[in-house]
Parts: structure tokens; C-alpha cells; sequence
């Protein structure tokens, strides 16, 4: 069994390179996918060469020219301090995306490796691993973000533990499932049998079968990261003054809604907007990628 396993380990490596190919064209053909990823290209050049170009300060306040309409020196306008709609606009979104992408990151390293410990052990240290997983997805998650949030101080890297320290939990059960069913391939049996290490099965067999399906939960992680975030600034627990982002600013234009101040309000929500609508448009080219290549 063992030597009819390495031919078969062998063309299982060959198929997965020749699949790389196909899969980016598989991915890129999609129009929506394009839009998604033109989007999000579109976020970040605004949020990080925006700057660069635009050169005006998002803390600083402009005394003289309070709640003052869009106009060829202030394009967005001005909030109730004076601050530049735009400026604080670009770089609310430096600290937006980067919460959003970290927080993902995070949850995905963390999440995967739990989901493949708890599979490839089996036993009684899955059920106990799970359960514990379980326990944490019956609370609501935004309970546990105004928990953590409100106890401690907030900070970029509390926001990306905060948001990460929910996240991770679906990927893990996701992952799990994976390595409940990869551990019981042919190949894998056989690498058991010549006394191949279970980190080594997890690190060249386990994980290059699963990384499709870590890739595509993460991109949705982002989006609800982002989302969560915008979401606890917009109820006064996100990042502390003076660091911008687009919950915060939105929740500070809610409060001229009936003023007619519209450039308080729809341009950081029309950002949030597009961060998720473009990480979801990715988030599905990826899955139907991956979809098609196991069909």
C-alpha cells in the first residue's frame, strides 16, 4: 500500500502545480471578481497615494472654516472642528484596512492551526477543543467585542486582537472539517505508516489542501473586521481621537444628519460600502474558483 501511495503523492504534488494556472484564470474571468478587485485597488491608492498627493493634514483644524461646504480649497468640506473631510477620509482608511486585513491575518493563522490540531488529534482533544469553540460561537460575538473593548484601552493593536479574537473561531471549524477528511486519504495513511511525523503530514499534506478554503473564509473575515470596526467607532468604542477612520467619522456626521451636512455623512459610508462590496466580490471569485477545480 505504502508504494503505490508515493506514485500517488507524487501526481497529487503535479496536479496541484498544474492547477495554479488555471485556477488564476478561473479566478480573473469572472467580471464581477475584476470589479471587486479594482475596488479594493481603488481603497488603498486612495487611502495610502491619496496622501501623498493631497497634501493636507487630517488632524489639524482649520478654526476659521468650521462645518464649511465642499469648495475648491476643502472638496469634502469640513467637520464641526474644522477638520479636512478628505484628508481624514484618506487616512481613516489607512487604519480601517489595516485593522480589517490584520485582524484577518490573525484569525486565519490562529484559526487554522487550532482547526488542524483539533482534527488531526482526534479523540477526546478534538471534543474538548471544539467544545470550547462552541461555547465562545453561542455568545453573540458583538457582546464579546463591547466586553474587551470597554475593559481595556483602545488602541490599533487591541482593535485588531479584539476583531481577531472572535474571528478565528469559524476558521477553525472549518479547517477541522477539512482535517477530518484529508487525514483519512490514502497517502496520508501511508505517510502515517513509515513513521512520517504528524507535524510534517500536516505541514506538506494537510495544509496545501486546505489553503483554498482558509483563503476564501479570510477574505469574508476581512469584510466583517472592517465592518465590526466601523461598528464599535460608530458607537464611541473604535480608536481613540485623534486617529480618523470611517466608523468614527460616520458616527460623528450622524449627528448633522438633518443639518443637510451630507459630506459628513455619505462619504465614509459610501467607503465602508465599497470596502465590503469589493472584499465579498473577491471573497466569491475565489470561492467559485476553488469550487470549479474540485468539480
Amino acid at each position: 500500500m505504502i508504494q503505490e501511495s508515493l506514485p500517488l503523492e507524487a501526481s497529487l504534488v503535479e496536479t496541484i502545480k498544474d492547477e495554479r494556472p488555471k485556477f488564476i484564470h478561473r479566478f480573473w474571468k469572472s467580471g464581477m471578481t475584476k470589479l471587486g478587485v479594482f475596488l479594493l485597488l481603488f481603497l488603498v491608492l486612495f487611502s495610502y497615494v491619496g496622501p501623498l498627493i493631497y497634501r493636507h493634514s487630517a488632524i489639524n483644524s482649520h478654526l476659521l472654516a468650521t462645518d464649511a461646504s465642499p469648495s475648491a480649497q476643502f472638496p469634502l468640506g469640513t467637520d464641526s472642528v474644522g477638520h479636512n473631510v478628505l484628508a481624514q477620509l484618506m487616512v481613516g482608511g489607512q487604519s480601517s484596512l489595516e485593522v480589517g486585513f490584520a485582524a484577518a491575518i490573525v484569525a486565519m493563522i490562529f484559526g487554522t492551526l487550532y482547526g488542524m490540531i483539533s482534527g488531526m488529534a482526534g479523540g477526546w482533544v478534538d471534543t474538548v477543543m471544539m467544545r470550547f469553540v462552541d461555547i465562545l460561537l453561542s455568545i453573540p460575538s458583538i457582546f464579546i467585542l463591547l466586553f474587551l473593548n470597554a475593559v481595556f484601552q483602545p488602541n490599533i493593536f487591541l482593535m485588531i486582537f479584539v476583531l481577531a479574537s472572535t474571528a478565528w473561531l469559524g476558521v477553525s471549524r472549518l479547517v477541522r472539517a477539512e482535517a477530518l477528511t484529508i487525514k483519512n486519504q490514502l497517502y496520508v495513511e501511508a505517510a502515517h505508516a513509515i513513521g512520517t511525523r504528524t507535524l510534517r503530514i500536516m505541514v506538506r499534506y494537510l495544509f496545501p489542501n486546505i489553503i483554498g478554503t482558509v483563503l476564501v473564509a479570510s477574505t469574508f473575515q476581512v469584510a466583517d473586521a472592517i465592518l465590526y470596526m466601523a461598528g464599535l467607532s460608530f458607537l464611541g468604542l473604535g480608536l481613540p481621537p485623534p486617529t480618523p477612520n470611517w466608523g468614527g467619522m460616520l458616527s460623528d456626521g450622524m449627528n448633522y444628519m438633518f443639518q443637510n451636512s451630507w459630506w459628513l455623512i455619505y462619504p465614509p459610508g459610501l467607503c465602508i460600502l465599497i470596502a465590503q462590496v469589493s472584499i465579498n466580490l473577491i471573497g466569491d471569485g475565489l470561492r467559485n474558483a476553488i469550487e470549479t477545480r474540485e468539480r
